[in-house]
Parts: C-alpha cells; sequence; structure tokens
C-alpha cells in the first residue's frame, strides 16, 4: 500500500512539469497562434442541416426576372460549395408567394417556426419583400434580397439581420435619370406601377431630376399587371414631356415599351423612354428593332467579362437564356452567406451577419463589394445603351457600356439616409 503515495508524487510531478512545457511553448510562439487555435469557433448549428429559403414569384408578372431563374442561380451556388458546409448537409427550399404580401409574410413565418428555414435568400418584389423583412426581423433570422427593390429596405426600415445585395431604388434613380438629364432630358413624365416598388421609384427619380435641374410635370399610377396602356400613354404623350420614366418593372416594363414604340411615342425622337427598372430578360422579350437606344442602368451583364461570361454560358446551359442582375446576385449571396456560416463555425444570426459584414465580396458579381451596417452591399452599378440590331453580333449581344459607376456613389450616402444604424 505504501508505494501508491509515492507514485502520485510522481505523476504531480509530471503533470506539473507538461504544463510548464505547454505553458512556454505557447510564449514561444508569441501568443499570437495559440490565442488564434483558442478563439477558433466550435463548429454549432441549430440542428443537422443548413436550409435556405427563396419566396419568389414563379409564375405571375415577374417569374422571368426572378422565378426558376433565381432559384437556379441558388441551387448552383450550393452545388459549387460543395453541398455541404461544417460537415452538414445545405438544403434549398422554394415558395410561390403570386405577388401577394400575405403568403410571403405567412410562408416566411412557417418557414421558420416549422420548417428549420435558417435564412430567408431573396423575395421578389417590394410589398412582399418588406412583409418579409418584419417577420424576419421579429424572428431574429437572416434575410437577404436582391430580387426587390424598394430602398427602404436599407433606409428607414434598415434592421441588423438583413441586406439588400444586387440594386436599389436610389441607385437605379440616381444613375439612369441624372445620365438621361445631363444628356439633355429636362423634362418628366413618370409611367408608375401603383405600389410600393413604383411609388419609390418614381419618388427616388423626381429627386434626381430636380436635383440635376429638370421638372417632373406629372405621372400616371397604372395597376400592377396592366394589359392596357393607351390611357397612360396618351397622358404621357399630351405632357409632351422630353422624358417618359418608366417607373416598374417586368411584365409591366415590357408591355409599355412594346406599347409606346407602337403609338409612335419616341418617333423622331420626340420623347424618350427611360425604363428605371429593365431586366436583360426585358429586351430579349422586348427585341432589339423595338427597344434600341434605351438607356438603362444594371449591377451585372453577362458578357462583361471572362469571369460573368463563364459563368452566365453555365447557368445558360441549365435555361437557355442569360442570367440578369438579380439572378446572378442570389447565386453570389447565397454563396457569400456559406462562407460566412463557415467563417463563424455557427448558423447563429448574429455571427453570421457579423461575417458576411466583415468578409469582401470579390466574385464574377462584383469585384469590390461590401456590406455596410445599414445592410446595403455596396458595389459598382453599370449605366448601358440598348444595341440596334446592326450592332448586335452574336445571341444576347444587346448592351454596351456608358459608364460605371463606383458604388460609393450610385448607392445612398450615409449622410442621406434615415438608417438609425449608420454612424455618420
Amino acid at each position: 500500500m505504501k508505494p501508491f503515495p509515492a507514485r502520485r508524487r510522481i505523476a504531480g510531478l509530471v503533470s506539473r512539469t507538461l504544463a510548464g512545457m505547454l505553458g512556454a511553448c505557447a510564449l514561444s510562439l508569441g501568443g499570437t497562434a495559440y490565442a488564434q487555435a483558442q478563439a477558433q469557433p466550435k463548429a454549432t448549428l441549430s440542428d443537422d442541416l443548413v436550409k435556405i429559403g427563396l419566396i419568389l414569384d414563379m409564375s405571375g408578372l415577374y417569374a422571368d426576372v426572378t422565378g426558376r431563374g433565381s432559384a437556379t442561380a441558388a441551387q448552383m451556388a450550393i452545388d459549387d460549395f460543395g453541398g455541404k458546409v461544417l460537415g452538414r448537409k445545405i438544403e434549398l427550399v422554394v415558395a410561390d408567394h403570386q405577388n401577394k404580401a400575405d403568403i410571403a409574410a405567412n410562408k416566411a413565418r412557417e418557414w421558420f417556426d416549422t420548417d428549420r428555414v435558417d435564412a430567408i435568400l431573396d423575395v421578389a418584389a417590394s410589398a412582399p419583400a418588406l412583409a418579409v423583412l418584419e417577420v424576419a426581423k421579429q424572428k431574429n433570422r437572416i434575410v437577404v434580397f436582391s430580387g426587390p427593390g424598394t430602398e427602404r429596405l436599407t433606409n428607414d426600415l434598415c434592421t441588423p439581420i438583413s441586406v439588400h445585395y444586387a440594386y436599389d431604388t436610389y441607385a437605379l434613380a440616381n444613375t439612369t435619370a441624372r445620365a438621361m438629364v445631363q444628356r439633355g432630358g429636362k423634362t418628366w413624365y413618370f409611367l408608375t406601377a401603383d405600389y410600393a416598388f413604383g411609388h419609390t421609384l418614381q419618388d427616388s427619380a423626381t429627386t434626381v431630376v430636380t436635383e440635376a435641374g429638370g421638372k417632373v410635370l406629372g405621372a400616371a399610377r397604372h395597376p400592377i399587371g396592366a394589359s392596357d396602356f393607351a390611357s397612360y400613354l396618351l397622358q404621357a404623350q399630351a405632357s409632351k414631356a422630353q422624358v417618359v420614366g418608366l417607373a416598374n418593372a417586368g411584365g409591366d416594363s415590357v408591355n409599355a415599351i412594346k406599347a409606346a414604340h407602337e403609338f409612335g411615342l419616341t418617333r423622331d425622337n420626340k420623347q424618350k423612354l427611360a425604363g428605371l427598372l429593365l431586366y436583360i430578360n426585358d429586351i430579349h422579350a422586348i427585341g432589339l428593332k423595338t427597344a434600341a437606344g434605351l438607356v438603362l442602368t444594371e449591377a451585372f451583364y453577362w458578357d462583361m467579362n471572362d469571369a460573368t461570361r463563364k459563368w452566365s454560358r453555365r447557368y445558360f446551359d441549365k435555361l437557355k437564356k442569360m442570367p440578369n442582375m438579380s439572378q446572378a446576385g442570389v447565386y453570389s449571396s447565397v454563396m457569400h452567406y456559406l462562407k460566412a456560416v463557415q467563417a463563424a463555425g455557427t448558423d447563429e444570426t448574429v455571427a453570421v451577419m457579423k461575417q458576411m459584414k466583415t468578409m469582401p465580396i470579390q466574385d464574377f458579381f462584383t469585384a469590390n463589394g461590401r456590406i455596410r451596417e445599414d445592410g446595403r452591399m455596396v458595389h459598382d452599378m453599370y449605366l448601358f445603351e440598348v444595341k440596334t440590331p446592326a450592332e448586335s453580333k452574336y445571341p444576347w449581344d444587346y448592351y454596351k457600356v456608358l459608364a460605371t459607376v463606383p458604388g460609393d456613389q450610385a448607392f445612398i450616402p450615409p449622410s442621406k439616409s434615415k438608417c438609425p444604424l449608420l454612424k455618420r
């Protein structure tokens, strides 16, 4: 029985010696590597799955510019990431909100409460987006928007858990309207979709036109999904405004431009159309013969450089059409979210959002993106002019670049924002 106390004393001595050696080792590393190792987050997920949701227009007015294309882009990002993050499977779920805010909000609540959705990575259209934003705020879950336009998402309604990714009404109006006024379009008349997005876009453009020395002569508001633009175009013609600004999107923009061409609104350059939100899908639907000369703003064009072409051709192989800025933005935002989860070692909202705002965004979508404290993803915007049929050399060769607008000039500056999260 006597040897055991001696053994305990020897074991204690060895333990203290090893502890001292480990401490010396840590000091010899200068503390840096040791501290980093200690700070490395342990992978902790809320469950055995990372689940991403998209609430889109899958069958209505905006189906071509969001819909299946956005869902495909998100799945491409998940596949390119490897299908897993922190050793857990990544799953994508998609819902159709039918352009109704209540359906979008109810689906978001159901996903967060019962279906284990960790983040919603897009909501098409502004009214549904605003409804989902409120639910995400209540549930403290991340929501990222690439499809909707209203600048309120990062202005007066900004939250710590939301990001506005691809574009917004301020950047569109600031780029397109300012360019049109500088080109001589001093007087404006608006055709405006009668809902949140259209109202905000008209208001933003009005501010820019006025600041640039122009004047707004009036506006006609039309219902979403309008089938007949005749009466609105007659009002625009009667105004004799130099520019007719289209504060609408998707099928509404396509139908308005086609009708304006039939009415001879732009014949002999008496009046010019300014598409305040036009996608490449819209130009494809309208055709270059009718759309030629239109000036518009986008955050992305498939034929800008080798990186945009490489990704876009992969996308084209799946859908037989080129992606627009919202669809490319969905891919980029999903990839950025997954990288943030990986870096944070968790899917917990605060930790992931901190990483999303810390990490720069450098990919085919943008080479210099960053997420501000208000949730605005700041990146370059591009002013384009639609080519004539003679200028277009191959399928989907639709744009020529007029100007590149740096992000800090394109998006609302902190000094003008109403977001309380921004430091001024």
